[in-house]
């Protein structure tokens, strides 16, 4: 039994929805699965030289986990053709987590619940909207009180993602570290008026909206200064024609919305790090609706 699951990236925050807002993307990392005497692991393409091939993989983690909750144990040979840059705020982890969790369950022949699926998931990630645009697919907001509640909602289909894909490695926990302890109430409302903003202005098709939708108080201004020129960058893109420009996730990815001139708006925002000298290039992605999903080699 030989079987590939493929789960999609995703950009998150998109602005003003911090660990809410969540966007799966047609980029895909692969892991291709069949049951084996003992562990092992092989990696191709991002993180093929610095991502654990052992326990401390994060896919056998997930994996492990999953069987360990469902009373099973079976040793897998496993194949990881990854395409997500890694450290970027594109959701490799994700990918890695919602791979294993998909891959214990073809294994054992049990399906777990969504809610079963994020428990396992937080223990990695703890943050909705990767673990979910991952699994879902689509245009998700999520929100955690101990339980998850969420909502798919529907992405207009003439905006594409132009994702910029600087040489910058930027772990979570440092993008998290430069982040405040609280929050003026201003900045609070502030970001609740955007995010109310963007949700109706993209149900509406009202692009026009979508620059001041995005606009936000509470992680990019605090994580800008990781990224050279940030704000040289999103302005180029608005030169460009970009509706919205904002940081992927916690970075080191920019995002970029638009339903014209993609390559023109990735090109204009790679030449701010080309100046600086920091090697970039430029993904246009169309939004992933289905999520992860298996099929039979």
């Amino acid at each position: 039994m030989e079987f590939k699951v493929s789960v999609p990236a995703s950009t998150s925050n998109l602005g003003p929805g911090f660990d809410a807002l969540g966007l799966a993307l047609k980029l895909y990392n692969d892991f291709i699965v069949e049951p084996s005497d003992f562990y092992s692991v092989e990696i191709e393409g991002e993180g093929a030289d610095t991502l654990p091939k052992d326990e401390k993989n994060l896919f056998l983690r997930a994996y492990r986990s999953t069987m360990e909750y469902l009373g099973k144990s079976q040793p897998i040979k496993v194949k990881q053709v990854n395409r997500i840059p890694l450290g970027r705020g594109l959701g490799s982890s994700a990918t890695a987590i919602v791979g294993g969790i998909l891959a214990a369950e073809r294994i054992s022949g049990k399906e777990l619940s969504l809610p079963e699926v994020i428990d396992v998931a937080f223990k990695f990630e703890p943050h909705p909207d990767n673990v979910l645009p991952a699994y879902t697919g689509g245009f998700v907001v999520a929100a955690t009180n101990g339980d998850l509640t969420y909502v798919k909602l529907n992405w207009p289909e003439e905006l594409k993602v132009i994702i910029v894909v600087p040489e910058l490695f930027l772990s979570t926990e440092e993008s998290r570290s430069v982040l405040p302890d609280s929050y003026s109430r201003e900045d609070v409302i502030f970001n609740i008026q955007r995010v109310a903003l963007l949700l109706g202005a993209l149900q509406k098709k009202d692009f026009g909206l979508l620059k001041e939708a995005v606009k936000d108080r509470i992680h990019q201004p605090y994580r800008c200064d990781l990224i050279p020129s940030f704000w040289e960058v999103l302005s180029e893109g608005y030169k460009a024609g970009a509706y919205a420009v904002y940081l992927s996730g916690a970075g080191s990815c920019i995002g970029a919305l638009a339903d014209k001139n993609f390559d023109e708006i990735g090109r204009a925002m790679c030449n701010v790090f080309d100046s600086l000298g920091i090697e970039s290039r430029y993904l246009v992605l169309d939004v992933d609706e289905e999520g992860a999903k298996i099929e039979d080699i």
